[in-house]
């Protein structure tokens, strides 16, 4: 080893060097200009996650002021804008910079000739500091997006330039500033998305040069002033969700230059005043989700610049007037979940801008428009639950936009062909529930984009066309019950990639099951009560994702195949009435998943497995079937297969048996008879009536009554359930709903869609019983534990993460896959269950709506910009995304950090980070720390504070899925 020895004299001259320089950096800031010093003072005070303000610094060689050089050094800094002569401070921007921290505003006294202060889109937290009204000067102050809370601070009249007051997406409690409205220069008020409370100040009404005002999504109450009508430059007005008391003031027509109103979601009662149709400059009226009732108003013809009318959710009742045939600009018309009747006008259809049209749940008769689609751009069309009639428009497609076609509960009839055989843009078709007949006349080639298609419960005649295979995005295709319908099952159905659910139930399909060359996607087949025959193909091992298939009621031949036994997620398979022989496998007693099996009424014979899961299932799964014997049936003998008991003794003692039996069947029969007859009276006045969804065996309403006790059933709404065990031995969970009469077609419709909603990632509705006052939820009961009671076990990281990646999943489907989107609205970890193979699934989604629904007048709600209808509001869905921040963040501390909303504000992000390293062993130089990272990040975008700054659940999912990417 070399030795190289340093002289003295230069480690001293070192050690001077180090005690000098930050002597001659503190000399050096003690001289800075005060603008400059003022900000280094801000910058102290903040959080910096990004390290967005690392140039905001003064180096030992950097100039400084003397008294002959007024030039502020900090003009080069980002963010910081001066005069020409850098001798000026006239603008500070700190928007979009990640920063963090309470601000004291003592720097602001130094600021005093800035003109636009910007420091929206960050975390500042606690109250806006008053002296921040001190900069007189100001023109501009965007304070947006953050996390202020408090009371707004007074004194903002004294900012007497200010043209522009962004104050959007806060904490702000208490009530609005009313001396604002002595700011007689502002054209921009927006104090929307906070939690402001009480009414709105009448003040709100003087405004002389107002453009702008936002007050919408806070806590308003009272009655909205009529004094706002006074405001007669405001070109823009949101004011709705809030709890206002009261109607709609007449005197909002007054406002003459107004082109915007909002005021959904808003208690809003009693009539729309025709007044608003004074509103000549009208772009887009959205009133929907009140309690407004009466008759639409033939005024609103008048507004011939109006784009967009969302009128829906309310108790609005009579015709649509014909003078709404006269809004040439119209674009979105929604009027659905109301009590309209009567026709919809012809003239409706020559709107040549309307690409909306939402007019579902109400009480419309007669024929759709003949011209619909013909003059007009259409792209969505929902006319579903109302009483139409008649054929589809021959022209519904003419504008080659047509993206949704919503018919389904209507009587509508007649054929497809011509009005939907060229419509190449359709991605979602249901007109189920109607008496449609004929062929099809469905050119699937012409369909490339369908993704959704529901044709079951009509007329039709004919066949599935082979050319389905070309429907390359294909997801879900169900034409059962049409019995008529005939043919065979296309060659190469299963060959479609996205495909995940093909029902033809009850279709009168005859020939054989075609060989399932790829199937990866496929979930659910239903094939139930057709003519099938032959033998079942064992090249059903390729569907490794099935996990429900009905066959019952054909006439299948052959063997059981036992790649069906090892499908990894097959949870039910119905195979009975059909002619089946030989043995059951004995591999289905080692599947996990299997939930029942019902092979009965075949020619099976041999010994059912003895594995517990086929214990736990109910002998009517395996009756019908002489020679198959084993428990829930008869015992298995080694004889001629006749019970020792009635082999032994005299003939006479079996004749006597033989006797006995014959009595009790004959006793059994009357009794069967005499509570047939009570049970056929007591069911008039019952009149339970039950709905299965896909996978659920052909139960009646009183085969579930039978299984539970009813009294034990657990309202719906709490988190314990009732279990039942049914006919064929599958259990379920029932839960209870208590509904008034007039909520059953309401409740019953949403439940409807809860159970359609299939994903590996969701428990599963199976179907419901009810009858004018009450129902019964039955769910897939999975008995593994949830997430809550196994929140605190110590997992590795990539199991973590695939729970995480699952619930995503889930709630992305919710979200962005069903239509209307169904929120989840409890989401936590005791509704995050598991399956057999520990996939996380989410339980009772959609249960809040109905909560809502079920107790009050909370109506669905409709997307104003694209039209999307939701029985929800977007507020329940951003509140899914908060919780799902929340539920990534009890994963990630093992259930120690939960509700970690005010730990987030209180802790800094690099301690939160050490706690979860720490709380998961995770080492300084262990890769996985990035990873948790990302996740942790996307945790802290879900639960900003402010709804309208969080990601989306596709946006979301997708942060998530590129640790994914750069795992692989």
């Amino acid at each position: 080893m070399i030795q190289i020895q340093v002289p003295m004299e230069i480690l001293k001259l070192a050690h001077f060097s180090l005690l000098i320089f930050p002597l001659l950096f503190i000399a050096a800031v003690s001289d800075v200009d005060p603008i400059s010093e003022a900000l280094l003072s801000l910058k102290s005070e903040l959080i910096d996650h990004s390290n967005s303000l690392s140039d905001w610094i003064i180096m030992p060689s950097s100039p400084v002021n003397s008294s002959s050089d007024d030039k502020i050094v900090a003009c080069s800094w980002s963010g910081v804008k001066c005069d020409s002569n850098s001798s000026l401070l006239i603008g500070l921007d700190l928007s979009v910079k990640n920063l963090g921290g309470a601000l004291s505003g003592k720097q602001f006294n130094a600021f005093t000739e800035i003109l636009d202060l910007n420091l929206s889109y960050n975390s500042f937290s606690e109250q806006l500091p008053q002296s921040i009204f001190n900069l007189t000067n100001l023109r501009s102050l965007d304070i947006s997006r953050n996390n202020f809370s408090g009371h707004f601070p007074k004194g903002i009249s004294n900012l007497q330039q200010l043209v522009v007051l962004d104050a959007f997406s806060n904490s702000f409690s208490g009530p609005l500033p009313a001396d604002v409205s002595e700011i007689q220069s502002l054209k921009v008020l927006n104090f929307a998305g906070s939690y402001f409370s009480g009414p709105i100040p009448s003040e709100f009404g003087s405004f002389k040069n107002l453009d702008f005002i936002h007050l919408a999504g806070n806590s308003l109450s009272g009655e909205i002033p009529p004094e706002l009508g006074m405001l007669k430059t405001v070109t823009h007005m949101e004011i709705g969700y809030n709890t206002y008391e009261g109607s709609i003031p007449w005197q909002l027509g007054n406002m003459s230059e107004l082109q915007y109103l909002d005021m959904a979601g808003a208690n809003l009662s009693g009539v729309i005043p025709k007044e608003l149709c004074n509103l000549t400059k009208l772009e887009s009226i959205f009133l929907f989700r009140n309690m407004l009732n009466g008759m639409l108003p033939w005024e609103f013809s008048s507004i011939v610049s109006l784009q967009s009318l969302d009128l829906s959710d309310n108790l609005l009742s009579g015709t649509i007037p014909d003078s709404f045939s006269e809004l040439k600009n119209l674009r979105l018309l929604s009027l659905m979940y109301n009590d309209l009747s009567g026709t919809v006008p012809e003239g409706i259809a020559e709107l040549p801008q309307l690409d909306t049209l939402l007019i579902w749940n109400n009480y419309f008769s007669g024929s759709l428009p003949q011209n619909l689609g013909k003059y007009s751009k259409l792209k969505y069309v929902d006319v579903s639950t109302n009483n139409f009639v008649g054929e589809i428009p021959s022209g519904i497609c003419t504008s080659g936009m047509l993206l949704k076609l919503i018919l389904f509960s209507n009587n509508f009839s007649g054929g497809l062909y011509p009005s939907l055989s060229n419509c190449s843009t359709l991605i979602r078709l249901r007109i189920e529930d109607n008496s449609f007949s004929g062929e099809m006349s469905l050119i699937f080639s012409n369909l490339p984009d369908i993704t959704y298609m529901d044709l079951s419960r009509n007329k039709f005649v004919g066949r599935i066309t082979s050319d389905i295979a070309k429907a390359s995005n294909l997801e879900y295709f169900n034409v059962s019950n049409n019995p008529e319908l005939g043919g065979v099952i296309p060659e190469k159905i299963w060959s479609l990639l996205y495909l995940q659910n093909f029902s033809a139930a009850s279709c009168g399909i005859s020939g054989n099951i075609p060989a399932f060359e790829v199937c990866k996607s496929v979930i659910v087949v239903e094939l139930s009560r057709n003519n099938l025959s032959g033998t079942f193909p064992g090249s059903v091992s390729n569907c490794q994702g099935l996990m429900m298939m009905n066959l019952s009621s054909n006439n299948l031949s052959g063997h059981i195949p036992v790649e069906l036994a090892n499908l990894p997620a097959i949870n039910i398979l119905d195979m009975s009435h059909n002619r089946f022989s030989g043995r059951i496998p004995m591999e289905f007693g080692n599947s996990s998943s299997l939930k029942l099996l019902n092979v009965s009424f075949n020619d099976l014979s041999g010994s059912i497995p003895l594995e517990k899961s086929f214990r736990l299932m109910d002998s009517s799964a395996f009756i019908g079937n002489p020679r198959l014997c084993g428990v829930p049936l008869r015992p298995c003998y080694h004889g001629k297969g006749m019970p020792r008991g009635l082999e032994l003794g005299s003939r006479k003692t079996q004749k006597f048996a033989w006797v006995l039996i014959s009595c009790a069947v004959i006793v059994l029969l009357i009794v069967s008879l005499i509570f047939g007859i009570i049970h056929f009276r007591k069911g008039a006045k019952d009149d339970w009536k039950i709905v299965s969804f896909s996978g659920f065996p052909g139960f009646t309403a009183h085969d579930v009554l039978r299984s539970f006790n009813p009294t034990e059933a657990t309202n719906a709404f709490s988190h314990s359930v009732c279990k039942a065990v049914l006919p064929t031995g599958i259990t379920v969970s029932v839960k209870k709903i208590e509904w008034e009469p007039k909520r059953v077609d309401t409740m019953s419709r949403l439940i409807d869609r809860m159970g359609n909603a299939r994903h590996k990632n969701l428990a599963r509705l199976l179907g419901f019983i009810y009858n004018k006052h009450l129902a019964y939820l039955l769910y897939d009961h999975l008995p593994n534990e949830n997430l809550a009671e196994k929140i605190s076990l110590k997992r590795d990281w990539d199991t973590k993460y695939k729970i995480i990646i699952g619930i995503a999943r889930g709630l992305y489907f919710l979200h962005h896959d069903c239509f209307p989107a169904i929120p989840h609205g409890d989401l936590m970890a005791s509704n995050v269950v598991f399956d057999e193979n520990m996939e996380p699934q989410l339980a009772e989604f959609g249960l809040s709506s109905l909560f809502q629904i079920s107790n009050s007048h909370f109506p669905a709600t409709t997307n104003p910009e694209t039209g999307e209808v939701s029985t929800c509001t977007k507020d329940q869905l951003y509140k899914d995304i908060y919780y799902f921040g929340e539920l990534i963040m009890e994963i990630l501390t093992n259930g120690r950090l939960k509700n970690a909303e005010v730990q987030i504000k209180n802790t800094s992000k690099v301690v939160l980070l050490q706690d979860i390293f720490n709380e998961n062993e995770i080492s300084p130089s262990n890769p996985i720390q990035e990873e948790i990272k990302l996740v942790f990040d996307v945790a802290l975008q879900c639960m900003r504070s402010r709804p309208s700054d969080r990601p989306t659940m596709e946006d979301a999912l997708k942060l998530l899925l590129q640790l994914k990417h750069q795992k692989t």
